[in-house]
């Protein structure tokens, strides 16, 4: 898979929770929960999300460190399943 792929899947499972983001508004590198104005329960459906969407395990212990869109892409590739 490559980035524009992964970065669509990361796009479209954010609009399945929160379909009123406009993501072409929205910076890569900037955080993405204040762009999107994301509570802490629709952060954690994201991120469940993008686990079934892609079989990426995301352990709590790094969510913190997934703060941009870049930072999600760089994670979930380094990490998708070979094949």
């Amino acid at each position: 898979m490559n980035t524009d792929e992964l970065t669509g899947i990361i796009l479209a499972t954010l609009t399945d929770i929160a379909p009123e983001v406009e993501v072409d508004d929205l910076v890569a590198d900037r955080p993405l929960r204040n762009q999107v104005d994301l509570d802490s329960i629709d952060w954690l459906n994201f991120l469940v999300g993008l686990h079934d969407k892609l079989r990426v395990d995301i352990p709590e212990s790094d969510y913190a460190r997934l703060v941009c869109l870049d930072d999600l892409v760089d994670y979930l590739a380094a990490r998708l399943p070979a094949g």
